[in-house]
């Protein structure tokens, strides 16, 4: 159990020190924001809609380490899904976190696997599904911007 903590943990820094698809979207069709006031954390999710498929996601803002890998691992497992299939990815994940869901993920889930352990400290829950949230308010295209609190 030890070895798969310390690989979690190698993931985790790897997408905190060089998180994938950071930056703004000139493309984007829809965005939003959101904050942690308890941490600081700040998120834009832009997205480019095509229909009801995900072309492409970025993130830009300031995070600490779990919020900012999430964000970053989020954006890899959503280019291509539809919208129905961001949705099943938003609740299988955030009932991960949350522990009202044992299970994990199923093959789609892939790396975010590695944020599981973000439940065994329920104060950085919010830390982790922060960019989720406000990848929710990105597809409703809310423009008011979302907070964990």
């Amino acid at each position: 159990m030890s070895d798969l903590r310390d690989l979690y943990q190698e993931v985790i820094l790897d997408h905190y020190k060089r998180p994938r698809n950071f930056g703004t979207l000139v493309t984007a069709n829809r965005e939003a924001e959101g904050f942690n006031p308890l941490c600081g954390d700040q998120i834009t999710i832009y997205l480019q809609m095509e229909g009801d498929v995900v072309q492409d996601i970025r993130f830009q803002g300031s995070g600490c380490a779990i919020s900012t890998a999430s964000a970053s691992l989020m954006t890899e497992v959503l280019k291509g899904k539809t919208l129905e299939e961001a949705q099943a990815l938003f609740e299988k994940f955030h009932g991960l976190l949350t522990g009202t869901s044992e299970q994990d993920g199923g093959p789609e889930f892939g790396k975010l696997a590695v944020l599981s352990g973000v439940r065994e400290f329920p104060v950085r829950v919010k830390c982790a599904t922060l960019a989720w949230h406000t990848l929710q308010a990105a597809l409703k295209n809310t423009r008011q911007p979302i907070s964990t609190e």
